[in-house]
């Protein structure tokens, strides 16, 4: 008998959580103002909201908090994190931050200016918000296949060439400060970008001048369905697949909180000296010393070790195929999903769950509410709340989809919750006719306001 699929990792630790009523959660979701990121933690049963800082760290994650140092400058945990740094991506020199967004704001005050084109695949909310705050635009160039979910194309999160070299022929150089390339492809569906199409935007780019810079959150999971479905990888280790990404980029930012599995830190690196003395001033401006930028020394090493964890084989299998396992058996049931699953997350396209809803009434934050008035089950919308106005016309942005999307913390749900968060929706698709209107915005910020608008049903 062949044997079964099975975790690479035994539970050390518990954590209580609690069902809660109908009734309460009715309650909640009001006096939270019908925004998901309002609840309390304690008011949701599974918190499928982000994967950012929420997983499971290891006993050695633990050990290595133990051994933090907390000098101010020239720390030993600095030098562990710089080394691990260096042996996983190859890149020279880096600067830490507390999280993703600190190293965007790091590295885009150095490089991006007022007037400025950005172009990348598929940018996410706080990149995007970033590039915005400074006058720039972010331009993107995803393939036309990332907007079919039905088309089972394994590399979803690619960019278009010929939008690319577009974008590079009508704009000036010195307007293009970068390309991003986000690996995975938060935005299309955790969807993974090929080290052939990587390779192919670093040659274009470089015709132009222009450096290419990676948005790194999930390197090892864009790494993991390399090895699995691009060929010629299949014998190649994710360290290695990794250290070929990122030889064709100049540098990249990390929001640590996703791959390396630690509840907080980022960091920005590079390969050039020039551009590491000129974001090293901003490091200090905004995050702190240049040798922990934001960062305790119990940080910088639970997430030096989380780097060579998120980067074994046996840990992104089981990673993934439990994302996948949630996939398979929703699209099973005829719920609408992006295919093939990414590595963080399902999406649910809710134009397709909720058809009879318009959008002007933010059909994929109206499906968050009903899944977690049915279950407890917290999730976010990846939709029009958080494609934000147009910075110019102040117009709502209606994207392609309307995703909810259900992020998978690592190392910390069993496959009974997954089944729990499958009769959940199926149980709101089975009455999804029943929900006649979506909801209304009676508050919102100037940028990135799907944090914290307030709604209202209409």
């Amino acid at each position: 008998m062949e044997l079964p699929f099975a975790e690479s990792y035994k539970t050390k630790m518990v954590e209580t959580i609690r069902k809660s009523t109908r009734e309460e959660r009715e309650e909640w979701i009001r006096k939270a103002k019908y925004n998901l990121f309002n609840l309390k933690s304690e008011q949701v049963f599974i918190d499928l909201l982000t994967d950012s800082g929420t997983g499971a760290m290891s006993d050695k994650q633990w050990s290595e908090m133990m051994l933090g140092d907390e000098s101010y400058a020239g720390a030993s945990s600095y030098y562990k994190l710089r080394d691990a740094i260096r042996e996983i991506t190859g890149f020279p020199y880096f600067l830490p931050t507390h999280q993703g967004r600190g190293a965007e704001n790091v590295l885009f005050s150095a490089m991006i200016k007022e007037g400025n084109v950005v172009p990348g695949n598929a940018h996410f909310d706080t990149t995007k918000g970033h590039i915005e705050y400074r006058k720039a635009r972010a331009i993107d160039c995803t393939i036309d296949e990332a907007f079919d979910i039905e088309v089972d194309y394994p590399f979803k999160g690619n960019i278009d060439l010929n939008k690319l070299r577009s974008v590079l022929e009508q704009y000036p150089v010195e307007m293009i400060p970068v390309v991003i390339v986000t690996i995975t492809c938060n935005s299309s569906g955790g969807q993974p970008v090929s080290l052939e199409n990587i390779r192919e935007v670093k040659k274009l780019a470089s015709e132009y001048g222009i450096p290419v810079f990676f948005d790194s959150a999930r390197f090892a999971e864009n790494a993991y369905f390399i090895k699995i479905r691009e060929e010629g990888y299949r014998d190649k280790s994710i360290r290695e697949i990794v250290r070929e990404m990122f030889s064709y980029a100049d540098g990249m930012t990390m929001s640590s909180k996703k791959d390396a599995i630690v509840n907080m830190g980022g960091f920005v690196a590079m390969n050039s000296h020039i551009l590491f003395e000129q974001a090293s001033m901003y490091n200090i401006l905004f995050e702190g010393y240049i040798s922990y930028g934001g960062m305790s020394g119990r940080d910088m090493n639970a997430l030096s070790q989380g780097l060579y964890e998120g980067t074994e084989y046996p840990y992104l299998e089981s990673r993934i195929n439990q994302v996948a396992y949630l996939g398979q058996n929703l699209k099973d049931h005829g719920i609408p999903v992006q295919q093939p699953f990414g590595g963080h997350a399902i999406f649910i396209e809710a134009s397709k769950f909720l058809p009879h809803i318009p959008k002007e009434e933010f059909i994929a934050q109206t499906l968050a509410v009903e899944l977690y008035l049915e279950s407890g089950v917290r999730g976010v919308e990846i939709g029009t709340l958080l494609a934000d106005r147009d910075p110019d016309t102040r117009k709502n942005r209606y994207p392609d989809l309307e995703f909810l999307r259900l992020t998978i913390p690592r190392r910390v749900y069993s496959k009974n919750h997954m089944d729990y968060i499958i009769a959940a929706l199926v149980n709101v698709y089975n009455r999804r006719n029943e929900v006649k209107k979506g909801l209304r915005i009676i508050r919102e910020a100037a940028i990135l306001r799907h944090f914290t608008v307030e709604l209202d049903r209409l």
